[in-house]
């Protein structure tokens, strides 16, 4: 990562932590990931030489600059989704200022239309930051459009573990995949789709 990219996470970062404190209601907060969460991302997009990455809840982009940064090093591309015009548009001034935007396909769209529109096999990472409460509705479509040996990273599920409890079951108890905790950041859940037999 370039110097340049390297201050503008930085600069992302800290003027949206700066945005969120003065957010009472936290739909209207950027909710950033933490810096070690992108960085692990980042380092799993390369690891798994992941070319098709999809994004589910994009902000500022500040996390999809990340992600992009690493799918460039395998060829690959990012399609990242927000429901949120607005932060979509800021999500592209930002990556054309990282010198990313070609590498990503922004869509102004809900989640579920994204899951359900993709083909099987369709994705080999998928980063899941969006709304909690629709995780288990997403998830026969998540682990459909996920190729074989695909990885999944969904945010948050430490910090706002009460929230995910019946998502987290569902993922335990589905044999197609296997799971483990990173307990960085707000703890990232990682699930990688077995590989056909």
């Amino acid at each position: 990562m370039d110097d340049q990219l390297t201050e503008l996470l930085a600069e992302l970062y800290s003027s949206g932590r700066e945005f969120d404190e003065g957010k009472a209601d936290r739909l209207q907060r950027l909710r950033n990931v933490e810096p070690d969460t992108a960085a692990l991302l980042a380092l799993l997009v390369r690891a798994t030489g992941a070319r098709r990455v999809l994004e589910l809840g994009t902000s500022n982009g500040y996390s999809t600059l990340w992600l992009a940064a690493a799918a460039r090093s395998a060829g690959g591309v990012v399609v990242s989704v927000d429901t949120n015009a607005q932060r979509s548009a800021m999500a592209a001034r930002n990556l054309q200022r990282g010198g990313l935007r070609d590498l990503v396909e922004l869509r102004v769209e809900d989640a579920a239309l994204t899951l359900r529109s993709s083909a099987d096999g369709a994705w080999d990472m998928v980063f899941l930051d969006a709304e909690r409460s629709a995780y288990l509705g997403y998830w026969q479509d998540l682990v459909r459009s996920l190729r074989p040996a695909g990885l999944l990273a969904v945010d948050n599920v430490l910090s706002h573990a009460s929230e995910l409890v019946q998502f987290r079951a569902s993922v335990q108890a589905d044999a197609r995949v296997s799971e483990a905790m990173a307990p960085t950041g707000a703890g990232l859940l990682l699930v990688v789709r077995e590989a056909a037999r």
